[in-house]
């Protein structure tokens, strides 16, 4: 597999997991890193940068769609968005640290721009959230390999 198809596919696989789209990027991360033909650390930067952008376009969604929460279009279940809305307004921005979780991470995101954080502070918390996640996840097969 070339660099650009693989650094491609990782982008490509971790945006899409960040959305509200359905989509996985940690096995393909664990599995680029365990063939050992490209630096763990650019592996991590191309993850994470299309992680962030991806929960990026749920911010914006949540901007600019909440009107429609309720149009049998909408990809988020009200349940989910709920409960991510619930959780935004107990605990605030220090929600986001928890983006990078299945489930709730997604409608978080959502929630965020919904309830109209502010982008800078967005941007920040989720991407800690979602580059620890790869780190971590990094760090767990190059010690296993």
């Amino acid at each position: 597999m070339s660099a650009l198809a693989a650094y491609g596919s990782l982008f490509l696989a971790a945006f899409l997991a960040a959305t509200i789209l359905p989509a996985q990027s940690e096995a393909l991360l664990a599995g680029l890193l365990a063939m050992g033909d490209y630096a763990p650390a650019m592996l991590i930067l191309v993850a994470g940068t299309g992680n962030v952008l991806g929960s990026v376009v749920n911010w914006l969604l949540g901007r600019g769609v909440e009107r429609y929460r309720d149009a049998s279009w909408f990809p988020v279940s009200a349940q989910n968005l709920e409960r991510a809305g619930r959780w935004y307004r107990r605990y605030g921005w220090w929600s986001l640290l928890l983006s990078w979780m299945p489930i709730i991470g997604d409608p978080l995101t959502l929630a965020a721009g919904i309830m109209r954080e502010p982008f800078p502070r967005f941007l920040v918390v989720v991407a800690i959230a979602k580059f620890s996640r790869y780190i971590v996840l990094a760090v767990i097969v190059l010690r296993w390999l």
